[in-house]
C-alpha cells in the first residue's frame, strides 16, 4: 500500500498520538484480567478485603488510562484516515487539472468521478481500520500469548492450534474477494456513466419515449453491481460468525482441560479467569487483524485505479523555462501542421499552413467533420500537433508557459458553458479582478446588456446547474462576455454565434470588430453571413485547405466555398 504510505508520512504526530493510545488501551485490557485473577486468588480466596479494595483502586485506575486510550485511538485515526482522503483528492483533482483531453477519454469522466468518490472513500475506511485494528491487533496478540503461557502452557496449546485454521481462512477469503472487489468498482464506473448521461440526456430520452429502456438499462447494471457487492458482503459476513464459532470451541476445550487442572490443584481459579481473558483478546485480536486483510483487496483495487490516475502522464506539458510574455505585435502561424488523434487510424488534419496578423478576422468553414474545432482547439494546446508546428510572434506555442499561453487566448467554445452561480461570478470567471465598468462594457459588447438588465438582480441572477434557466442564445452572449472580459490577444470563436438570430448576431460582430481591432479573431462558423466579412477565409475539407481568401474571391475560386454560399445566400447575392 505504498500509496497509503505515501501520505502517512505528513502526520507523524498524529501517528505518535495513536501509537501511545494503543499501548495504554492493551495495558488495560491484559491488566484487567491479571488484577481480577490476583483479587480472587489473593484477596478473596484468602478473605483479604484490604488486598481487595487496594486491586479495586489499581483498576479504576487502569480503567481510566484505558479511557484515555481509547480516546486517543478513535480521534487519531479518524484524523489521519480523514486528512489522507482529503489529500488524496485534492491530488486526484489537481491532476485532472493538468489533463489534456486524450486522459480524459482515456479513463472517461464516470470513471474518474467514481475514483474520486467511491475509491477514495474505500481507502479511508481501509485506513481507519488500519489504525484502530492492524497497529493495535499483532502487540495485543503478542502480549496475550505470552501471558496465556505464562499463565498455563498446557492451556495456551489450545489457542495454538486455533490460529492456523484463522490464516488458512484469511487467505482464502482474500483470495476470492479480490476478483469480485475489481468488479464491484468497475460496475459503480458503469452505474456513474448510465446516470450521468440519463441526467444530460433527459430531455432526448423523453422525446424519443425511451424512458423504459433507459430504466431497464439503468437496472441490468445495477443488479450486476449489487450482485458483486452481495457476493462480497456475504463472503465477508461469513467470517464473523465463523470465528466465534472456532472461538466457542476453543472455550470448550479450555474448560473441559481447566477442570481437571483446578481438580488436581495446578490451576487456580483466579488463573483460569485471566487465561479466559486472555484467550479471548489473543483470538478476537487475531480476528480483527484478520479483517484487515480481508477488507484489503477491495482497498488495494481502489488504490490502484487512483494510482493509475495519479501517475498518468499528461500528454500535454509545461516547458520549464517556457516564455512568460508574448513580445511585440501578435502573429499566429500554422506551419505545415498535421493532427491526428491517439490511437486514430487516419490525420483529422492534414498538412495546414496559413498566418493570421495583429488585427484580422480568420474565418473557418467547411462541412461537418473537416476539421474546424479541432483545428482551433490546437492552439491553446488542448491538443499538441502530430506534425509541424504552431507559432506564436515566430515561436513555437511548445516553448510557451502554458498558463501564459491561455491567458492571452479568449475561448468560446462550440457549446455554452456557464457554471453555477451568479452572472457576475461567470463574468469574472474571465478576468477576477473586473470591475462593474468593465462587466458593463463587455455585455453591451456581447448584446447581452437588455436581457440582464431586466433580470430582477441584473448582474446577480442566480445561474443554475448547466444554466437551465438561459436560453441558447442568451448562454453564448454571457460567453462572449466572458471573453471579452478578459482582453486577450487572441480571440477564438468555435461556431459561437450559431444560438443567435441574424440581427443580433450581426450587431453583436459589429461591436467586436472595434473592441478586436488589436487583436487576432478567428472564427469558425457554419452560416456564411457570419463571416463573409473576414479578411481571410480558410474552407476545410476531409482535414485539408481547399481555398483561402476572401469571400468574393472564394466564390470564383473555391467549388467547397461556392456550394456551401449557394445553400445559404439567394441568387443575386451570389452574383454581386
Amino acid at each position: 500500500m505504498k500509496l497509503i504510505l505515501k501520505y502517512l508520512k505528513k502526520y507523524p504526530k498524529l501517528i505518535l498520538l495513536n501509537i501511545l493510545g494503543i499501548f495504554s488501551f492493551v495495558a488495560v485490557q491484559l491488566g484487567i484480567p491479571t488484577i481480577m485473577g490476583a483479587m480472587i486468588d489473593k484477596g478473596i480466596g484468602n478473605s483479604d478485603i484490604d488486598y481487595v479494595k487496594k486491586m479495586g483502586m489499581v483498576m479504576l485506575l487502569v480503567s481510566i488510562i484505558g479511557g484515555a486510550g481509547t480516546i486517543l485511538i478513535s480521534y487519531a485515526s479518524s484524523r489521519i484516515s480523514t486528512y489522507m482522503i482529503r489529500d488524496i483528492r485534492n491530488d486526484v483533482f489537481a491532476q485532472s487539472q493538468k489533463f489534456s483531453h486524450t486522459e480524459y477519454n482515456k479513463f472517461g469522466v464516470s470513471s474518474m468521478i467514481t475514483r474520486t468518490t467511491s475509491d477514495a472513500f474505500q481507502l479511508m475506511l481501509f485506513s481507519n481500520l488500519l489504525f484502530r485494528t492492524a497497529l493495535l491487533a499483532p502487540i495485543m496478540i503478542f502480549i496475550s500469548v505470552f501471558m496465556t503461557m505464562k499463565t498455563s502452557l498446557s492451556l495456551s496449546l489450545i489457542i495454538g492450534a486455533s490460529f492456523p485454521f484463522i490464516i488458512l481462512g484469511v487467505i482464502i477469503v482474500a483470495k476470492v474477494t479480490n476478483p469480485i472487489s475489481d468488479r464491484q468498482q468497475r460496475g459503480m464506473d458503469r452505474l456513474n456513466r448510465i446516470s450521468r448521461e440519463n441526467l444530460m440526456g433527459t430531455r432526448v430520452i423523453r422525446a424519443f419515449r425511451k424512458s423504459k429502456y433507459e430504466t431497464e438499462r439503468f437496472a441490468a447494471v445495477n443488479e450486476r453491481y449489487a450482485s458483486s457487492s452481495k457476493n462480497l458482503f456475504k463472503i465477508i459476513s461469513f467470517t464473523q460468525p465463523a470465528f466465534f464459532f472456532l472461538l466457542h470451541l476453543s472455550m470448550m476445550a479450555v474448560f473441559w482441560v481447566s477442570t481437571i487442572m483446578i481438580d488436581k490443584g495446578t490451576l487456580q481459579v483466579g488463573q483460569l479467569v485471566a487465561f479466559l481473558d486472555y484467550q479471548f483478546h489473543a483470538l478476537f485480536s487475531v480476528m480483527l487483524f484478520s479483517m484487515v486483510f480481508i477488507m484489503y483487496p477491495r482497498a488495494r483495487v481502489s488504490a490502484n485505479r487512483i494510482q493509475e490516475l495519479l501517475s498518468e502522464e499528461p500528454t500535454i506539458t509545461n516547458s520549464n523555462n517556457g516564455a512568460r510574455d508574448l513580445n511585440g505585435k501578435i502573429k499566429l502561424e500554422f506551419d505545415h501542421v498535421t493532427f491526428q488523434y491517439p490511437n486514430g487510424e487516419l490525420p483529422i488534419l492534414k498538412d495546414i499552413s496559413f498566418t493570421a496578423n495583429q488585427g484580422e478576422t480568420i474565418a473557418f468553414i467547411g462541412s461537418t467533420g473537416s476539421g474546424k474545432s479541432t483545428l482551433i482547439n490546437l492552439i491553446p494546446r488542448f491538443y499538441d500537433v502530430t506534425k509541424g508546428t504552431i507559432k506564436i510572434n515566430d515561436m513555437d506555442i511548445r516553448d510557451y508557459d502554458i498558463d501564459v499561453l491561455r491567458k492571452n487566448i479568449g475561448f468560446i467554445p462550440q457549446k455554452a458553458f456557464l457554471f453555477r452561480g451568479t452572472i457576475e461570478d461567470n463574468l469574472k470567471f474571465g478576468n477576477p479582478n473586473a470591475t462593474i465598468e468593465e462587466m458593463n462594457h463587455a455585455i453591451e459588447i456581447a448584446q447581452a446588456k437588455d436581457f440582464i438588465e431586466n433580470k430582477p438582480d441584473k448582474l446577480q441572477e442566480h445561474i443554475s446547474e448547466g444554466a437551465k434557466n438561459f436560453s441558447g442564445g442568451q448562454k453564448q452572449r454571457i460567453s462572449i462576455a466572458r471573453a471579452i472580459i478578459r482582453k486577450p490577444e487572441i480571440y477564438i470563436f468555435d461556431d459561437s454565434f450559431s444560438a443567435l438570430d441574424y440581427k443580433t448576431d450581426a450587431t453583436l460582430r459589429k461591436a467586436l470588430r472595434e473592441e478586436t481591432r488589436e487583436s487576432i479573431v478567428l472564427i469558425v462558423a457554419q452560416r456564411i453571413g457570419t463571416i463573409m466579412n473576414a479578411d481571410k477565409i480558410i474552407v476545410l475539407n476531409e482535414g485539408e485547405i481547399v481555398g483561402i481568401g476572401t469571400h468574393k474571391e472564394l466564390l470564383k475560386t473555391c467549388n467547397v466555398y461556392y456550394e456551401i454560399a449557394e445553400s445559404q445566400l439567394r441568387k443575386e447575392e451570389l452574383e454581386q
